[in-house]
């Protein structure tokens, strides 16, 4: 189902937070951004927002639920490349490059707010400190593009596994969405397979030993409670650098004591 939005909504709040956490913006800019023409539409988990190979025309921005962006092989095998939450522009590239060489999928029932890509551009180039911010964002997705390449290309299965909980965590509690330390992760096990190229049996037996080192609770088959971040943490080699957080943000993840997310 598509609608229209009223702007008083103001339903493209979301996006704009995000890009201010790049650039800082003016009144006037944040008022283009929210003034940008757009059809919500409500979608459900495993729904495409857009496919490998589209011409793309819009920009979409997530509005609620999550979603993943991923890559399908020759023998119809995928690789998921990134988790994208509320507020993020998933398919940003597609306003210039055209064509979709990626899909972008639904994780969960959620909305979208389809951008007509023209706009985008338009609102890029006719506003420096919006065009910057969404540069900005464009360079932080490829910086985490290459490190979940070398998650998979250069960690064990136990690594991997810890770095992508310990990524999750944080952008849940910069995205407002969650406490770091104990969130429901809305991915299967297939999914999180399909997201540090290991099997589903390999995943689960993953997260039994992480369990049973004291380093995570599951109370549910999703359900995460981070015991000790800074273990945790340890044991996935994650720094949070290629995140390019604000110095106060960073300064709290390098010390990584679950006190200081509080």
């Amino acid at each position: 189902m598509t609608t229209q939005d009223k702007p008083s909504a103001a339903p493209l709040e979301p996006m704009v937070r995000k890009l201010e956490y790049r650039q800082q913006l003016d009144a006037s800019d944040r008022s283009a951004l929210l003034a940008l023409p757009h059809k919500v539409k409500l979608l459900e988990a495993h729904d495409y927002v857009v496919r490998q190979g589209d011409r793309a025309e819009f920009s979409c921005v997530l509005l609620s639920g999550f979603a993943v962006r991923q890559k399908i092989v020759g023998n119809g095998y995928r690789q998921i490349v990134a988790i994208q939450m509320k507020g993020e522009i998933v398919d940003l590239q597609n306003s210039l490059l055209g064509i979709a060489d990626h899909a972008v999928q639904m994780l969960t029932a959620g909305k979208i707010a389809m951008i007509p890509r023209e706009e985008i551009v338009r609102l890029a180039f006719e506003r420096p400190a919006v065009g910057r911010a969404m540069w900005i964002d464009t360079l932080v997705d490829g910086s985490m593009f290459r490190e979940w390449v070398t998650n998979i290309g250069r960690r064990d299965a136990r690594t991997r596994i810890a770095h992508l909980l310990c990524e999750f965590s944080l952008r849940l509690k910069l995205a407002g969405l969650g406490e770091p330390t104990n969130y429901e992760l809305p991915m299967t096990q297939e999914q999180l397979a399909d997201s540090t190229g290991l099997t589903p049996v390999h995943v689960n037996r993953t997260l039994k030993m992480l369990e049973a080192d004291g380093l995570i609770q599951r109370t549910s088959a999703r359900a995460i409670t981070i015991g000790d971040w800074r273990k945790l943490a340890d044991v996935g080699d994650f720094q949070s650098g290629y995140l390019h957080l604000r110095p106060g943000d960073a300064g709290a993840v390098h010390s990584q004591e679950v006190g200081e997310f509080a």
